[in-house]
This record gives C-alpha cells, structure tokens and sequence, in this order.
C-alpha cells in the first residue's frame, strides 16, 4: 500500500506487484556512502546518501532483500505518508484521516517512535502521543475497538518524523533494529556494535582477498562480519526473530522464501584461501569469542591467540588489521597513551609492510602517541562517542617525525 498526498489529505491507494516505492535506509554517522554503495549492489535506484540515512527506491523484492543483506542499515522505513501540520489538533486530524484500518487489524499491536525539531513540536513525547489518539480513537469509531500499544515486541513500529511543521509517517520493514544479528551468544565488557564494525571493515577495504587480523578482538564482533563476508554470509542469516513485514498485508511469503533461499545460495560461493587470526590478553573473553565462532559454525576458519597484542605477530603474507582498541571510557586502562605507544611499535616491529592497519578510538591525545602518521582520518559514531577511523600504511621510514607529531590535530 502507498498513501500520497492530494489536496492536503492522505489518500490510500493500493500497490500493483513490482511497483516501486520510496524508502529510508538508517544507519550510523560516517557510513551513508557504504550503505548507498550496498543497496546499488542490491538492486535499489535513484540512492541518495542523507544525514545517518540513504533514500532510495525499490519494490517489496528490494525491501526485503535489504532487510536480510545489508551490513550497515540499522533499520529499513518506508514513508506512508505526508503532510503539514502546524499544531497538535492538527496533527491529530491530519493521522485520524489516514485510512489505518487497510494498514493494521484491531487485533494488532503498534508502537511509535518520534523524533521531532524545530519550535512548533518542542515534545516528541507527545507528538507521538497524539498519534497514538487519532489512531485508536478512528478505529473505536470504526470498529468499537482498537489495536493496542506495545513497546516491546509490537507487530507494526511506525516513525513519526516531524520537522518545522512538516509530517512524515514512516513503517519500520525491519521490526527489531538489523544490528542485532542474532549471534551474540556471549557479550564481552564494550562490545563494537554489529553494524559499526562492518561499516569499518568495508571502509578499511576488506575483499576478501588476503588475511585478516584483530589483536585487540574481544568477543569477536569484528572477526565473525569479517567471516560472514568472507563466507557470503548474509547479515541477517542468524536473525531468530522475524521482520516487521512479516505482519504487513501485503507481504508475499512465498516470494519472501524465494528471495531469502537466492541469497542462501551464495554461502560458500567465494574460494576464500586466506587467513582470519584474532588475539586477545583475556583468556574470559576469548572464550566468549570463542562461543559466539561457534555458535556461527565459523570457529573452523578463524584462528584464535591468547596473549598480548604486543607479542602477537600478524600472519605472513598481505594482511588487512583492523581492530578497537579500548578507548578509556569503558574499559579503563592505567595508561592509555602507553598503551598506544605499544600499538605503534607493535605496528612497525611486529608487522611489517604487507600489513596495512586501522584503529577506532575516542581518545584524540592518546592517538598522538602511536608515533605514526595516519594516511586516513575518517570521523565516525561509536554511540555517543566522536570517534576516528585511523589507517596506516606500514613502509620502512613510515615513522613520524618530531615535527609532524607536535602538529598533528585530531
């Protein structure tokens, strides 16, 4: 179903099998253009990269291939409707006249999210609140009855996007975000979030087509998107729940089912002759990798080492390392700009110049100490934190001198 705009009021007009629609891709600060990249391979058209989001167009195969394939897409929502509204009693009116009933059943669940700016709305709380009045209140009138509100696990979450006066409804196809995989069976103390640490690998260059290495990997995030690359694994293979539009009237399974065996297909298509090497100081949460690795069945193509990354060599041959070290905030570390002191000589010591590294961190005094210069800087969102995707290229001489560290800025 797609409802347009036409004079002012919402109109609900049904969909022909195929048609293509608008939609909104969300996704973390920093990853807009791997995400745009992702849904061209995938099929999307007119992609358009926007603030922590992509725009782009598709039908219902689209969708629901985005849904189970893309790393970096956090949510997928499909705008249903739109207007201006300059007031609360307004908005109430302008959702009381979008034919809900040929969206969702009494008998369902819903749930709102809002984000609202500018000085008419100041309360996203209670713009969403409104919604939720005109909504129940069409179907009392309609019905006698009326879907209820559930925060936790609703069959329909819409988005409430509010703007100045202008008004956006969006249906969320995904239901729960796509960060949760559904292979975290064991969680270390600061674990990266899924969708982060694919962006990272994408922008750090990971094809498959060398080894692969994280001293620092923790319970493994890194490792197992590195694996289901590797693997062609698509990114929502583990998922245990089921996506929102499972429960829309106009989900196709069997078309669904089609799709989702396609792509099921590809797993093991790539002849990957490569190596994927994790290390970490705690036995504790190499163990948790280590549940995690096998929970995915790719324990057999990850090698695990336990032990200080300033002793762990990288494999021979051209490797791409990428990893998270701790930034101080979460995990706290009695001398950080040591510690990445030790990053930068395990860098040129242990390394060498087939390896190529990129490091995450928060800490803009302490990457001054690694002693390297970095030949990219890429701002990124670990959170809240206001973070630096560093690479370095490893060459003999590669060392910074005085005078580049002293100015050096974040």
């Amino acid at each position: 179903m797609i409802i347009q705009k036409q004079g002012g009021k919402v109109i609900p007009q049904e969909k022909t099998s195929g048609q293509k629609f608008a939609m909104i891709a969300k996704t973390m600060q920093g990853l807009e253009e791997v995400l745009a990249d992702e849904l061209r391979e995938l099929g999307a058209t007119k992609v358009e990269p926007i603030n922590r989001a992509v725009s782009f167009e598709g039908d219902m195969k689209v969708l629901y291939r985005a849904n189970y394939c893309c790393r970096t897409a956090l949510a997928i929502l499909r705008p249903f409707a739109e207007f201006e509204a300059n007031d609360t009693d307004e908005l109430y009116n302008q959702v009381y006249q979008i034919k809900w009933e040929k969206i969702l059943d009494v008998d369902s669940t819903f749930m709102i999210d809002s984000a609202t700016s500018g000085d008419i709305f100041t309360h996203s709380y209670y713009a969403a609140l409104r919604t939720k009045d005109a909504i129940a209140d069409r179907f009392r009138r309609n019905f006698g009855r009326r879907p209820s509100i559930d925060t936790e696990s609703a069959d329909y979450k819409f988005n409430l996007h509010i703007r100045d006066n202008h008004v956006t409804l969006l249906m969320n196809s995904s239901g729960d975000s796509l960060h949760k995989r559904g292979y975290r069976q064991a969680v270390g103390i600061a674990p990266i979030n899924e969708v982060l640490a694919a962006g990272m690998l994408k922008l750090a260059g990971w094809n498959c087509d060398c080894n692969f290495m994280d001293p620092m990997c923790g319970s493994g995030t890194l490792l197992i998107e590195a694996a289901m690359m590797a693997n062609r694994i698509p990114a929502q293979y583990y998922r245990a729940s089921d996506f929102g539009f499972y429960k829309w009237k106009e989900f196709n399974m069997a078309e669904w089912k089609s799709l989702k065996a396609e792509e099921d297909r590809k797993i093991g298509s790539l002849d990957f002759d490569y190596e994927i090497w994790g290390n970490d100081i705690d036995m504790r949460v190499l163990e948790q990798c280590e549940k995690n690795l096998q929970f995915t069945k790719l324990h057999k193509d990850v090698m695990l080492y336990n032990g200080s990354f300033t002793e762990q060599a990288a494999p021979e041959g051209r490797t791409l390392i990428v990893t998270n070290p701790p930034y101080g905030e979460r995990i706290k570390i009695e001398d950080l700009n040591t510690m990445y002191e030790q990053l930068g000589n395990t860098f040129k010591n242990l390394y060498g110049k087939d390896c190529e590294v990129w490091l995450i961190t928060s800490d803009f005094e302490a990457m001054k100490h690694i002693g390297l210069h970095p030949s990219k800087k890429i701002p990124l969102l670990n959170g809240s934190l206001d973070c630096r995707f560093l690479q370095f290229k490893l060459y003999e001489g590669s060392k910074k001198r005085p005078s580049e560290e002293q100015g050096e800025q974040a």
